[in-house]
This record gives structure tokens, sequence and C-alpha cells, in this order.
């Protein structure tokens, strides 16, 4: 008997199909790699299981980073298995070639990379070169449950409906591949001509929407603010005061300034005499009234429900995908997420309205009586702006499912909720309001008031906004606030009025929420919920990729993720002055981008070919490389910095060009003195403020992000030192390999330094040292030139940074917190440890998290479970740098019998604030750390971090006598502190 073979994208898809299918299908045999029955056999895949690469003849080994190769334009593309799921495509390729086999099911994603998935597997089962030859059909699937799943297998889809999507599929994997191979090498052999490998990763949509938020950055960093002044006024009528602002009622729009808005006033004089011409005086009063509407946002397509759950939970765009994800295949409680259309079609009214019975009878108490409103009101009713067929294309809005879900974890129920009320809501019937507009003008000045009331709140209720006088953007003097009632002809008279001195605002940094709206309207920011359904076929990405886009340029370091706000790197920056100067419009415009996407999107309508597609992709590929091949100047012209610490050997201007920071000499001098350091050292790109620390201090670190030559990450302490053969200052890594004061006999200085806290072996002080914190009783000093004693501890041990806050810790009680980028020298693998000082052993050591047993623990004879042991740490961290050393092997040493546990060493009463510290902190002694998380805490709760740039601290009245200057970095801050503690 011949049997049909059905590929899911993922074994829990499988297990659904399985379970959906056994009514229908009789029972499944349940083996190692798959499901069988009479007539189907169930395996799955893991996600991607196979990957396209360059055919051997046209691969690159040697050589591969350099011009001399570029372009690879392969002809066609051969298939490699993806090396961690190997063994799971042998097994599907087995079932495929099974000779009982007769025909497949691609049961993946619904979807152009579960397309993707499905068609490279079946291309391999073939031999590689064509498919398997078996006759394919498409399980297409927007719901999870299994009533939805049978009637998809009644519904398959033919391999010819397919083809567009499979051509689009295959096409944006190969010009991915094109784009992202070629583009990458040709800027990494372009940052690496002068020495070094310097890894300049570009990708087809990556590298556009860094684009957009290096642009952003770029707007807020050059913004002058302005001073502007609104008259805030006060009216007392007869039935009381309200509150105005004045306007100028023949302001016109100036294309040339936004910034020029009808309610502000450039001068202060201005502002002075408006307020004092109308001050004490009466005003004649005209109001008009007049009803308004506002109706539901639109149903949830993936990206509008990324850019809601920021917003009000803070989740990520990956985040959010992945609870989706996780309510549609686990929970079976929405709809396919992965979509871009936020309309239903039009026979999916019935399914409405039974989903409304569902929620009404889910026992969820803050919305059930919604939905039984929803049912007993015939809410769900033909209406264009929800069941559009022509809006709906593979996939529809997501939605509720008819299951209740049950057991959903806090992040889950959250997301959920907000795709229910979103549901409900768009039936619901339009909130209602009454806007009043009333001017009061006085000796010849306008001032307007807005009153807006909520009449009916419809939609509103399910968000709880029941209350008649509740107004979402209520604005002092502008808008929102109910008003006391004005006769009409009544006079009114001037009670109060003042200026009130504002600032112009650059505009905000990129959220992930504001970042998806974006790449959605392909680098325009749209606010506009219908211009931007419009404008999402020329996007950035697709809803289902965007994630995965904004997390990869965080992973390369191209943009760090602080609160909510997305802020570009200096390596961003460095790689837009790039483009910019080689003129690579392709890979820095948005827009272009956007049309190419546009352009996958008309394939998988059979609207464009796929060989027209790949044409223009290999020439966009060939015109990337030849640009950055025939460039021939020194540098790249691009917005360079100036740093203000001079040149440490002559004391001339150090300023920033594409590839280096370089003395320039001082001002009037022909050239520098030869004094200059690379950007990016070991292909990390310094941050300007960090290279202006490493020009101050002569030192900063440690840093992570550096790769050595062999592509292995690692940590270092950055110094520039004098070469006594150069006869300039040069920059090296320290890695920790300092000489011992102890050995060498030099006398050390720690007068200037604030001490971490008491050596646990002596009771001294500790200080910092070279790459280590260190005794003053293990080095020479002026009081003790002789040594007593050995602590040290290592400020970088196996790649992870110990901190001066985690070290006091350390001493202060015994642990520190727990580190997460400790390396293995051995495995390479990151791992996870506290820090301890062991009495026991007298040195800093390991100690690990426990791990969760799966099993309860064995009791002993005496029915009592025994003690845990201590993981034992397999490396003790001290003063010198990690290093692979090998150690002779050494006997174990007799077991000792277990210690009691000991309680934690009593803490000192703190350190002293200085009157000016306690002045912000209170004058309670505290412990160091707890200094550096006070003032934190009351420079984030006062707002001086600074607007552009967050990593500096503007100093108020409080913090000016602490800080000695009106603005410090964060570099500088333990620092600062240390002289205010006695």
């Amino acid at each position: 008997m011949t049997k049909t073979l059905v590929i899911a994208e993922k074994p829990s898809v499988a297990q659904d199909i399985v379970r959906a299918l056994t009514p229908v299908a009789g029972k499944f045999e349940k083996h190692d790699e798959y499901f069988e029955s009479e007539q189907y056999v169930v395996t799955s895949a893991v996600g991607h299981l196979v990957e396209i690469q360059a055919p051997e003849e046209f691969d690159v080994k040697r050589g591969k980073w350099s011009f001399a190769h570029l372009p690879v334009i392969p002809p066609y593309f051969d298939l490699k298995p993806v090396d961690k799921t190997k063994t799971r495509l042998n097994a599907v390729v087995r079932q495929a070639k099974r000779k009982d086999v007769t025909d497949l099911v691609n049961a993946c994603d619904a979807g152009r990379e579960g397309e993707l998935i499905f068609r490279l597997i079946e291309q391999y089962a073939g031999g590689g070169k064509k498919a398997l030859g078996k006759p394919v059909k498409r399980l297409w699937l927007q719901s999870m449950t299994p009533q939805a799943i049978r009637e998809g297998f009644e519904r398959l889809r033919s391999e010819q409906q397919m083809q567009g999507l499979a051509d689009a599929a295959r096409s944006r994997s190969e010009a991915d591949w094109l784009v992202g191979i070629n583009g990458t090498r040709a800027m990494t052999a372009f940052n690496s001509r002068d020495g070094g490998f310097f890894l300049t990763t570009v990708g087809r949509v990556q590298t556009p929407t860094l684009a957009v938020v290096v642009e952003r950055e770029e707007q807020i960093r050059k913004f002058v603010s302005r001073d502007y002044w609104e008259i805030h006024a006060s009216f007392l009528a007869e039935a009381g005061e309200y509150p105005a602002k004045w306007f100028d009622p023949k302001w016109k729009k100036d294309p040339e300034d936004g910034e020029k808005k009808a309610d502000r006033v450039w001068s202060l004089q201005e502002a002075v005499a408006i307020a004092d011409a109308v001050r004490g005086k009466a005003a004649t009063v005209t109001e008009e009234s007049k009803p308004t509407t506002q109706a539901s946002p639109l149903l949830f397509d993936l990206t509008s429900l990324q850019r809601e759950a920021n917003g009000r939970f803070g989740f990520s765009a990956k985040t959010t995908l992945s609870l989706a994800q996780s309510l549609y295949e686990r929970h079976k409680a929405l709809t396919y997420p992965r979509t871009d259309s936020r309309a239903l079609p039009e026979d999916y009214l019935p399914v409405v309205k039974q989903t409304f019975g569902m929620l009404a009878d889910s026992g969820m108490r803050h919305l059930a009586p919604f939905a039984q409103q929803a049912l007993d009101g015939n809410y769900a009713r033909p209406n264009k702006r929800i069941f559009d067929n022509a809006k709906v294309s593979d996939h529809f809005a997501i939605i509720p499912t008819l299951q209740a879900p049950s057991g959903l974890s806090d992040a889950e129920q959250k997301l959920y909720d907000l795709v229910v009320r979103r549901f409900l809501a768009v039936f619901f019937p339009s909130a209602e309001y009454l806007v009043t507009t009333r001017i009061s003008q006085a000796v010849g000045h306008h001032f307007k008031t807005e009153g807006k009331v909520l009449v009916k709140p419809g939609w509103l209720a399910i968000y709880g906004k029941e209350a008649a006088d509740e107004v979402a953007d209520a604005k002092d003097g502008d808008k929102g606030q109910s008003l006391v009632p004005v006769k009409p002809g009544e006079m009114v008279r001037t009670e109060t009025v003042e200026p009130k001195g504002l600032k112009t605002r650059p505009p905000a940094r990129y959220s992930e929420a504001t970042l998806l709206g974006a790449m959605e309207g392909a680098g325009k920011s749209i606010d506009d919920d219908e211009l931007r359904e419009a404008m999402q076929e020329k996007g950035l990405g697709t809803p289902a990729t965007r994630a995965a886009i904004i997390e990869g340029l965080i992973t390369e370091k191209y943009m760090l993720r602080e609160g909510r706000e997305l802020i570009p790197t200096a390596k961003a920056f460095q790689l837009m002055t790039l483009l910019r100067g080689l003129d690579v419009e392709e890979l820095s415009r948005p827009e272009l981008t956007g049309e190419w996407e546009y352009k996958l999107a008309q394939m998988e309508k059979g609207q464009l070919s796929r060989e027209a597609f790949m044409r223009e992709i290999a020439q966009m590929t060939e015109h990337i490389v030849k640009k950055a091949k025939e460039y021939d100047r020194d540098t790249v012209p691009g917005d360079y910095a100036t740093l203000a610490t001079p040149c440490p050997n002559c004391g001339g201007v150090v300023k920033e060009n594409y590839r280096r920071y370089t003395c320039t000499g001082k001002p009037g001098a022909a050239e520098g003195c030869g004094f200059s350091f690379g950007k990016s050292p070991a292909g990390r790109t310094f941050e300007v403020a960090e290279a202006e620390a490493l020009l101050r201090d002569k030192h900063i670190g440690p840093l992570d992000g550096f790769r050595s030559k062999a592509g292995w990450p690692f940590t270092s302490e950055i110094v520039i030192k004098f070469d006594e053969e150069a006869n300039n200052y040069k920059l090296e890594f320290d890695f920790g390999d300092d000489k011992d004061a102890a050995e060498t006999g030099e006398i050390v200085d720690f007068s200037g330094q604030e001490p971490l806290g008491h050596c646990p072996k002596c009771g001294g002080r500790v200080f910092e040292h070279g790459s280590n914190y260190v005794c003053e009783k293990s080095v020479p000093t002026s009081t003790q030139p002789t040594p007593s004693c050995d602590f040290k501890s290592g400020k970088i041990i196996l790649q992870q940074p110990v901190t001066r806050e985690q070290l006091s810790k350390l001493l202060d009680t015994g642990k520190t917190d727990l580190l997460d980028k400790f390396v293995s020298m051995r495995t390479r693998r990151a791992f996870k440890a506290f820090l301890v000082w062991n009495k026991d052993e007298g040195k800093v050591t390991f100690e690990f998290e426990p791990r969760a047993s799966k099993f309860p623990p064995r009791k002993t004879a005496a029915g009592k479970t025994p003690a845990a042991k201590e993981p034992a740490a397999k490396y003790a961290p001290t003063a010198k740098k990690a290093a692979a050393r090998k150690a002779p092997a050494k006997k174990a040493a007799p077991a000792k019998k277990a210690a009691a546990p000991k309680a934690p060493r009593k803490t000192g009463a703190g350190l002293k604030p200085s009157a000016e510290l306690a002045a912000v902190i209170g004058a309670e002694p505290v412990a160091r750390t707890e200094v550096i998380k006070k003032l934190w805490d009351y420079i984030k709760a006062n707002g001086l971090q600074d607007a552009v740039n967050k990593r500096a601290i503007n100093a108020d009245a409080r913090l000016k006598p602490v800080f000695g200057k009106d603005q410090v970095t964060m570099f500088e801050l333990a620092g600062i502190v240390g002289k205010h503690l006695g």
C-alpha cells in the first residue's frame, strides 16, 4: 500500500498533526524519528536542515577576504547540511526515499521561510541537483487546532499554486547570500588593507535598517536646542476659572523650520510683553462645540503586535514573536502570528461569532462581559475595515482561536490579553467625544482652550476608559479638560498670565517599537495605521524576519539596547561612513532595499520572474564590489571627532579619521608628530568617549569584544606606552602579565587611591595595581618595604572583567554577584559562576549555581537526605593573566570532613561620605557599591543623563560640588566618588 509523507517544520507540529489525523486516518505507530499509520508517515525538520553554498569549483577557500576573488556569483547553488542537524536531515531523507512513499505533503510553517525549508530538504533528497520527483501538496494552516488541521488536509494546495512563493523563497535566500557574502568580504578586505583583520558584516536588509538608526543618531548629535516660550493664562468667568494658552491666529507653517508653531514665541521680551499687556484685562469669549468619534485601531499583524508589546511591556520584537509562536503552536490559542495582514477573510464572520462565544464562557472575568456584550448586541457584522479579502494574502490578522488557553506564563497571558482586547475592540462602537474649542480674546491677543469630553466610551471601555472626563491626550490649557461654562456674550477677566520657558528637543532615539514601524515604512516613520498598511509591501524585511534583523545588529555590536532605546555604536558609524564614502547606495538606502522586498512580494503573486530579480541582485553585487575595489583615496570622507585631550608625545591636537586617531600637530603646525592609534584594534571599534578616556588616562578597560587572528573572542585592557625604539607612544594590549612589584622591589604608592575593602587574609587595605587587585601588604610600599601578604585577584579572569564594585562585594560579603562572561580555556565555551573567597584554600575560587535535580534526593539508612556537596572549583583565579598553563599533576589530598556552614563575615560600618556627597545620598556610613547605586538613583530620578550623550551626566546644584565641574562621564564616576569617602 502506498503512503503519503508529511514533513512538518518542528517535532511539536508533527505531534499536533498526528493527534488531529488519528480520528480520521486511524492509529499511528510511534517510531524514533517519525509516526506511521496505514495512510501517512509524519516526520519533521527542526527548522533549517539544509543551507545553500557556492559549488566546489566556484568556492574560494584561500584568500577569500581579498579583492582578488570578488565578486563570487556562482551560476547555481549547491546544498550542504546544517552541521548541528545532520542526523535529523538523514532521518527525514530516509523516509522521503522510501519506495512505498509515493507523494509528499509540505506541512512546514505557512510562509516564505517554511516553503524554503521544505524545498531545500526535497532537493537534497533528490541528490542536490533537482527535486525528488514525487508529487508534492501543500498544507496551509492559519490555526493549529485539530479541526483546522483536518480542514487543511481537505484543502491541500497544489505545487503549481505554491510556485510563486517557492521562487520568492529561493530568490530571497540566494540574494541574501550574494549580497551578504560579497558585501561582507569586500568591506572586510577594504578595512583590512592596512594589516590585521577587521570583520565588517553587511546584509541586504540589516545594513539599510542600521542606516535608519544611525541617521536618527546623527540628527540627535547635531541638534542644537533653541529656547522658546509659551504664554499660559487663567481666565475667570462667573462659573469659575479655566486655563488657556496664547496662539497666533495668522500663523502659517514654515516648510524650512518645523520647530515653529502657532503657540511658540521666540524671545523672552515678546513673551513678557504679551503677558503684561493682557494681565488683569477683560476678554471676550467665542466657542464652538462639535461631536467627534474615534474608531478602534485595526486588528494586529505581527509588526503592530511587536510594536504594541514593546511600548506596553518592554518586550523585544524577538520575545513577542517567540510568545506569539508559543500561543499558536503549543497552546493553539492564537492564529498564525507571522502575518502582515490586519484584516480577516470575508467568510470568517461565523467564526468570529463563535470566538465571541468562547471568550464569553472562558472565565476571563475582565474580558468575558465584553465578549457577551458583543454577542448580545450582534456587533459582528460585515465591515470592509475588518473583513476584506483584498487585504488578506496567505495569512489573515492575528486573533484568538476557538480554543481557550490554560497554563499560560505571565508573559504569554499579557500577550494573549493584548490580542483579545484588540480583537473585541475592533467590533465595538467608536468612542464618542464632545470637543469644545474656546477662544478668549484680550487686548488683541488670542488664547485657546480645548475641552474634550468622553461622551460614550465605546471600544475604550475594554481598556478601562469609562470615566466621562478621562482623555488620553489631556494637556494643561491645550486640550483634554472639562470646561466651566461661559454664557453667550459673557466677558471674562484675565486672572494670571505667565510666560513659560521651554527648549526644543531633538528627535527621540529609536525603540524597537518605533524601529519596527520605520522598517515597515522602508525607513519612514509613519504613525497613521492606514498609510503604514499601504506602505508595508515596500518595507525592510518581512514581519517574520524583522525581529531577527534587530537581534543580529545587536549581536554584531552595531547597536546597543539601553532600556528601551537602541543606540548605534562607533562600529555602526564607521560602516555608514564607509558606505557613503564608497557611494554604495544599494546598501545604505532603506527605500531601495524596500523595493527589493516589494519585488519579492510580486514574485510570490506570479507578477515578476525569478530570473529578472536575480539579474538585478547580481548587478547590485558587482557594483558594491567594484566601488570598494576601485576606491583609491587614503581615507574616507566623513564627520569626524576632535579629541579634547592633547597628544601625549607633543601636545598637539588629536583628530579622528576613517581608520585612526592621529596627531595633527599643534595649532598652526604643518603636520603632526607621528603619534596615532587604530580605531579598531583586533576588530573592536572604540567609542569616541573610550578613545578620549584612553588618551587622557593612557589606560582603559578591561574591554570585551576583541577577536584574535584565529577568530577567538578575548577581553583585555589597553594601554598607551612610550616605545623607546620608535621614540613615540603606541597602543598595546595589556593582559595582566605585568611584572610583580614584590619581585622587582619597586616602591608602590597607593596614596591617591580609594581602597576597595579589607584583605581577607591579613585585614590590610586592597587597592588596584596594574592588572590586579592587591593587598597593600603584598607589594613594597614606603611604610612596609618587605611584603608580608600574598593576596591578589585579577581584573580579568578567563575573559570576565571583574569591576571594582564586584571586587568590593567579594571583600565585603565573601562573594560576587553571578558573573556570566567567563570563557573556558579548554572548551572555549562561556559559563556563569560566582567568585568566592575560599578561606580553606586561601584564594579566590569559583562557585557554580546549583543545578536543579530531576530526582528527589536519595534517603540514607537513617531516613535523612545527605548534605549537598559544595561544587569544586576547577580554576582558582589569582594574580596572573588567565592563560592556559599546564601544571604538573598532584595526588589528590585525602577528603576532609564536611565543615559546618560558616556564617557570613560581618561587614564594617561602611565609609563616611564627605559633606558634599552627604548632601546627595545622606550622611550615614555606606558601602562603596551602595554609594554608586544611590548616585545612579538620584541621577535617573532627576533626569541628569545628557539627552544627546547618554554616557555623560550633567551636574545640578547638589552634584556640582561632588563632581567639581558641570559634566562628567560614566568612566569618571567611580574615581570621583572615591575622593568623597573617608
